[in-house]
């Protein structure tokens, strides 16, 4: 490969993305394969600032707001695009917990092709897989319940919304043609179908 492989995991609240990426990095190192894991949020320059927006939004909503939000995302994904992921070996596999695919459960009010039109203008790099991870939405509440830190959600507060949420990335899922990974039972199932679509690309 001329450039590091490039996949992404997104999805809903509690539906186990980081559960799964530590999964498949070990199963991929396994095979002997090289793994850099970075989050998108943990790479953003711009993410106390964003989410001082998204506090606002979440008190007062308006597409206005969302659509500035929604703009200084894909401005952070091209920083990471051009300052992180250009940097990493060209013979690895990068593993990206969150990408725009998120905007898809959590930005409401702007619709989504918008929001990907968006990542497109600023050159943001589209993942070679993009992987949707969900569960019926009353296990994925279940779960982001029982953690210690909850919900964890500034956008997401009851169970009603996360239902919406969750569909709304289910139908985007199906829409954009993404891996569909259903995390609701065995963790092992989920890993090597996942593990498989990367191989396959390999």
């Amino acid at each position: 490969m001329s450039r590091p492989l490039f996949v992404t995991l997104d999805g809903p609240k509690g539906a186990g993305k980081t559960t799964l990426l530590e999964a498949i990095t070990q199963g991929l190192r396994t095979e002997k394969r090289k793994v850099v894991r970075l989050c998108e949020k943990k790479n953003d320059p711009f993410r106390a600032e964003t989410m001082l927006l998204v506090n606002r939004l979440a008190r007062n909503p308006s597409v206005e707001l969302e659509r500035e939000i929604c703009k200084r995302f894909a401005l952070s994904r091209a920083w990471i695009t051009q300052q992180v992921l250009i940097r990493q070996p060209a013979d690895s596999l990068i593993l990206m917990d969150r990408w725009y695919p998120s905007d898809a459960a959590f930005r409401r009010l702007i619709p989504f092709a918008e929001i990907l039109q968006l990542n497109r203008e600023h050159n943001v790099r589209v993942p070679d897989l993009h992987v949707g991870v969900v569960t019926a939405p009353e296990v994925s509440w279940a779960r982001a319940a029982a953690r210690s830190r909850g919900l964890g959600s500034t956008v997401i507060q009851r169970l009603e919304e996360h239902i919406a949420c969750t569909h709304a990335f289910e139908q985007e899922i199906d829409r954009n043609g993404w891996l569909l990974c259903r995390n609701e039972s065995r963790l092992d199932e989920a890993t090597q179908q996942v593990m498989e679509a990367i191989n396959a690309l390999l």
